[in-house]
């Protein structure tokens, strides 16, 4: 923007030095045309040209402010609008995220743990159905906008909208608590959701049929299911193992992993103990992640092996607990969500038709039942009639 009109301003003001020297030249050249002229009548005449001269300077700076002024007015394109929902309602949460499965309601526990502290802050949100085409500006899922602005990452999305709304699931911790609360998430979110996206990289096909994932819904494509299978295996698979081997957990061998896994699993039980949450009898922030994460292997189905969700259900049955607990606290709607695979089950559907409209309906339904019949008798009087003059011809011929 600032560019643009810096450009449009020099332009204009070359305009002004160009144009003046011309309007003095005709002056001095018209002057020229009077040297017989006498000494007083020179006098006057140089006075009026001196004025004219002014005045057309002045009636030239005039047009070159009012044209750079008009050049600047169209410089100024109109405002981008840097979100994907532009009608956006005020103070709507507009949560963009992966798409539903069959068994959970998302496969990522980034974009599970957003939706579930949402739900237990209360705030009011919608997830936008973009078939998982739109990454935030750092190129992640999830991402939020909120009132025309953009906030990506789950950790920076729960921090500024606890501010915001002053919904700090944690404000009843200690400070040692607090400290203990981060050390776990970063265990969960760097260690051991690592672990679980190991096993899905090696075994991409056990994904789909794991979470029975349709990808025709997912991506909202008309391929056959088979071709975007087999394209997501090998995409899935490739780019999975170099981000395993990016963050270092994918140097490893499969048995180290697995023992990496059961030891997480070991130490959130062993802090969980018999409490109905981490921390007591609410949920915390550590409850919100580690619901999102465990969720990941509990609700896999069991037609799939998988050696870390068979640990967790015999050896941790605490963590099941835990994560039946969040599960009914915070998404009643869990089974609507699967088998709808409903984005928005949390919002009150209006109603399609009110009484009015039902009433208008019933009338308009009345008003063609009777154009149906109307149609119908005077089909069966032209047949009448076809058969009358059928008859006649018939007694015509029979007489002759």
């Amino acid at each position: 923007m600032s560019s643009e009109v810096a450009n449009t301003i020099p332009a204009a003001e070359n305009k002004q030095e160009e144009t003046t020297p011309v309007d003095n030249a005709v002056v001095e050249t018209s002057g020229e045309g009077k040297n017989e002229s006498s000494p007083d009548t020179d006098a006057v005449n140089a006075q009026e040209k001196a004025e004219e001269t002014n005045a057309a300077s002045e009636d030239t700076k005039k047009e070159t402010e009012s044209a750079a002024a008009g050049s600047n007015n169209k410089s100024e394109p109109a405002p981008k609008c840097n979100v994907h929902k532009t009608n956006f309602e005020k103070d709507m949460i507009y949560l963009y995220q992966f798409s539903r499965t069959p068994l959970l309601p998302s496969l990522s526990p980034y974009c599970l743990k957003v939706e579930t502290w949402l739900r237990l802050a209360g705030l009011k949100y919608e997830n936008v159905d973009h078939k998982m085409r739109f990454r935030s500006k750092k190129g992640q899922l999830p991402f939020i906008e909120l009132n025309g602005e953009e906030i990506a990452d789950s950790a920076i999305i729960i921090k500024e909208l606890s501010a915001k709304y002053n919904k700090d699931l944690d404000a009843g911790l200690t400070s040692e608590q607090r400290n203990v609360s981060y050390a776990m998430i970063a265990m969960l979110e760097n260690h051991l959701i690592w672990i679980i996206f190991y096993w899905r990289a090696k075994y991409p096909d056990n994904v789909l049929k794991g979470y029975k994932v349709n990808l025709q819904h997912a991506l909202g494509l008309r391929l056959p299911n088979s071709i975007l299978n087999f394209f997501f295996k090998i995409t899935f698979g490739r780019k999975g193992t170099k981000k395993l081997k990016a963050h270092g957990i994918g140097v490893h061998s499969a048995e180290e992993i697995e023992e990496f896994g059961k030891n997480d699993l070991k130490v959130l039980s062993e802090m969980l103990d018999c409490k109905p949450f981490f921390f007591g009898d609410e949920p915390t922030t550590l409850d919100v992640v580690a619901f999102a994460v465990l969720s990941q292997l509990h609700f896999l189905s069991k037609d799939v092996p998988y050696t870390l969700r068979d640990f967790m259900a015999e050896k941790c049955l605490n963590l099941v607990g835990h994560v039946s607990r969040m599960k009914d606290r915070c998404f009643p709607d869990w089974d609507e969500i699967c088998t709808k695979l409903d984005l928005n089950a949390h919002i009150q559907k209006q109603e399609p038709e009110n009484k009015e409209g039902k009433d208008g309906e019933m009338e308009k339904s009345n008003e063609q039942d009777n154009e149906v019949d109307k149609t119908e008798k005077e089909l069966e009087k032209d047949k009448t009639n076809e058969k009358e003059i059928s008859e006649e011809n018939k007694e015509k011929e029979e007489a002759k």
